[in-house]
């Protein structure tokens, strides 16, 4: 066992494999911290937690399973004790209009997005009540306040998301345990690729998109400040949950975004040469 300081926690990062899950995880190390990376690529996680040196660990973890959430806890404790902070992490989508997608793709977006983490939120609720202390940290999406045209059943699992994780933090009120959750927005992974190559998508392309450190710097310093909430931009991301209240400002203001979305979309694939045919819509790991 490496050397510990009075500072240090134990966190378990879902969907730490590659994006802002891996950012987080790095962040976390360099800070002092101990870390059980998990993801449903156990190779890659694996590998990723190797190359971050004893302070880390990895560990095979389907979020939908709730045996493999006891399992990722158990294995974290083995490696660095007891589990001080779980950060949900891990998401998915499939890109694409809502009638454009099969109920199998819908069930995966909610399936990980919001049962996935509803899962892991209850099996660390136990634990850390149990133990008297802890620190569940949401990483949810700023389409939990504004939805948008491309993403219908994505944003549907971050609102459900948002409000589970509420719903929670007030039912454990008097209890032992922090919640914080964070609302990143378009942010420079794997997923951003993927939404890239489906026209679909254009409005994810209206704003300045957010490297994971970005995010991951946000969700480390919150081991300590504990907030409540935290939106991105500081200032937009708070314009845009005022948005998201009105439907008739919503039914303005987004076509407008999505007509800029596109305009700067094309910008960015016409030295490329990539088309509307290269999109494959896969799923990925990576949240936001």
């Amino acid at each position: 066992m490496t050397d510990v300081s009075e500072n240090s926690r134990v966190l378990l990062v879902t969907g730490a494999a590659s994006g802002i899950g891996a950012a987080i995880a790095q962040s976390a190390v360099a800070r002092g911290h101990r870390v059980m990376l998990s993801d449903v690529d156990e190779q890659a996680v694996r590998a990723r937690a190797l190359s971050l040196g004893s302070r880390a660990a990895g560990c095979v973890l389907d979020i939908r399973d709730p045996a493999a959430w006891v399992k990722a806890f158990d294995a974290t404790q083995a490696a660095f004790g007891a589990v001080d902070v779980l950060v949900n992490n891990a998401g998915i989508t499939h890109t694409g209009h809502a009638s454009d997608l099969g109920p199998g793709q819908h069930r995966d977006i909610l399936e990980v997005n919001l049962l996935g983490a509803i899962t892991g939120t209850c099996t660390a609720i136990e634990r850390m009540t149990a133990q008297g202390r802890g620190h569940i940290i949401t990483v949810c999406s700023m389409t939990s306040f504004l939805p948008l045209p491309g993403y219908a059943t994505y944003c549907g699992s971050k609102h459900g998301l948002r409000a589970f994780h509420h719903s929670v933090a007030l039912e454990e009120r008097d209890g032992p345990l922090d919640f914080t959750i964070i609302h990143p927005p378009s942010t420079r992974t794997d997923m951003l690729e993927q939404e890239l190559a489906d026209p679909a998508c254009a409005i994810s392309f209206a704003e300045k998109s957010y490297a994971p450190e970005e995010i991951a710097k946000t969700v480390v310093d919150a081991i300590v400040s504990r907030p409540v909430e935290v939106v991105f931009p500081p200032l937009g991301g708070r314009i845009q949950r005022i948005a998201g209240v009105f439907p008739r400002l919503m039914r303005w203001v987004i076509p407008l975004a999505e007509a800029k979305g596109r305009r700067q979309r094309e910008r960015i694939i016409a030295p490329t040469g990539r088309h509307r045919s290269d999109a494959a819509r896969p799923s990925d790991r990576s949240t936001g």
